[in-house]
């Protein structure tokens, strides 16, 4: 059943409230900021579906934190107006502007639909094959091998592929600018959406100050090539090109430059980190298998000793379930939040008009009842007659339903061939036992995330 026939089958009146999640209130704050092992610790005290009250109602809504299957199908699986973006997307559009992030549900549909075809499969294809060179521009950097930091290098190679993509440039020429100004913004934002009690948005803080200053350069960027591309239609950046020319398919309207130029910047913001981590950590755990790289780089070589393109993806099934398995451990997006607008069924339970609903992401993915041994790192729990076996709802990496990411394609893409060009030249031995993260926004790498690499013979 989906999400709207369940509603419509439950008299949601009828049903009790989420149960109150047991723990003191000082632990719940400290739960709460820690935005990935947090939601393991929430669910084990209160069970799967809970409810969190940090403050007085009239001051602080509820939050419901929803860490299982039916209850994710229940909150994204809804094609009603029951719920809408929350204050994490509010501060977000304070600061880098309307976005397709952002936009609350009625402004977000027009700007969706303008949009999707820019996405798709078949369009993805024609701009997301950059991944393969800025992979193998690692492999060429180390013709002997040596002791790298993953970490270092997949964000490089992120950027490199990012930029090349979306604006047509290498933004590695501006990369420690961006990647600072990325991380002092996205740092502000979940600050202050996690705080029961926030400065006012005209206080000209300092924290609030960096924050426009790097939105700013970000923004400049953004902005340089959509009138690089204004002002010339053949320049070489195939988004941006792709994004001029997209329309709402209903009205015919196209999208202003500002528009673009503010999508930009969140797929910058976005893409860059989600990518980044994914391959990071999917690199790191193969450098601990060795006979699960093997197999990686044996079914990349299999294609032939050539540039891995977008056509060869449905050849690198296992590398996809070893992808699919390092974000499942290491979710790039270990959480989303939604405000419930009115009462709302959610496994069983009435969820308020008025609650933030938070649905962890990290505790579904590391699930013992679902997962077996859930920290073993097994890729063989994506095998194909394994994935059709399993709940849908079991598996969101990029979220599901109505509003799922709209970049799922290219981010699938591009991290699959950026790991099988890597692992397909050279063999990586990792040395860290921990890999250690921390969550302002997205998930990043925590530090340097060294390896030994040595070419294949």
């Amino acid at each position: 059943m989906t999400a709207d026939e369940v509603a419509a089958a439950v008299d949601v009146a009828r049903l009790p409230l989420a149960p109150r999640n047991p723990l003191p209130l000082r632990e719940l704050v400290k739960l709460v900021r820690r935005l990935d092992t947090g939601q393991e610790a929430i669910r084990d005290a209160g069970g799967p579906v809970t409810r969190i009250q940090l403050g007085p109602r009239k001051l602080v809504p509820p939050i419901v934190a929803v860490m299982s299957p039916a209850g994710m199908r229940d909150v994204l699986g809804r094609n009603d107006a029951s719920s809408d973006r929350c204050i994490i997307h509010e501060e977000v559009r304070q600061m880098a502007g309307d976005s397709l992030f952002v936009l609350p549900n009625d402004q977000w549909r027009p700007r969706k639909r303008a949009l999707q075809p820019v996405f798709t499969k078949s369009s993805v294809r024609a701009f997301g094959g950059h991944m393969s060179r800025a992979a193998q521009a690692f492999v060429d950097r180390w013709p002997g091998g040596g002791d790298v930091d993953l970490d270092v290098e997949c964000r490089r190679i992120a950027m490199q592929s990012l930029g090349r993509s979306v604006l047509g440039i290498d933004l590695n020429e501006r990369g420690e600018t961006i990647a600072r100004c990325m991380h002092v913004a996205s740092s502000y934002t979940a600050d202050r959406a996690l705080r029961p009690v926030r400065a006012p948005r005209w206080l000209p803080t300092p924290a609030r100050r960096r924050a426009r200053t790097a939105v700013g350069a970000m923004r400049t960027i953004t902005d340089e090539m959509v009138k690089a591309c204004r002002d010339d239609p053949t320049c070489d950046a195939p988004l941006v090109q792709a994004l001029i020319a997209a329309t709402d398919p209903q009205t015919g309207r196209p999208l202003s430059d500002h528009e673009i130029s503010n999508d930009l910047l969140i797929f910058m913001l976005a893409g860059h980190d989600t990518t980044a981590t994914a391959l990071t950590y999917a690199l790191w755990v193969l450098g601990h298998h060795p006979g699960v790289q093997d197999r990686v780089a044996a079914e990349a070589a299999a294609i032939g000793d050539r540039e891995l393109t977008p056509d060869d993806v449905p050849r690198l099934g296992y590398t996809l379930q070893v992808l699919h398995e390092a974000v499942r451990l290491c979710p790039p997006a270990a959480g989303v939040a939604r405000l419930v607008t009115r009462d709302i069924a959610v496994d069983g339970y009435r969820v308020e008009a008025g609650s933030l609903v938070a649905l962890g992401l990290y505790a579904l993915h590391h699930d013992p009842g679902l997962w077996p041994d859930p920290m073993v790192f097994d890729p063989d729990r994506f095998s194909p007659e394994n994935v059709k076996a399993r709940d849908r709802w079991q598996f969101l990496p990029f979220l599901g339903g109505g509003r799922p990411c709209i970049g799922e394609h290219f981010a699938r893409l591009e991290t699959t061939l950026a790991m099988a060009t890597i692992v397909r030249a050279v063999r990586i031995r990792s040395s860290g036992a921990e890999f250690p993260v921390e969550v302002p926004f997205t998930t990043v790498a925590k530090g340097p995330i060294m390896a030994r690499v040595d070419v294949r013979g």
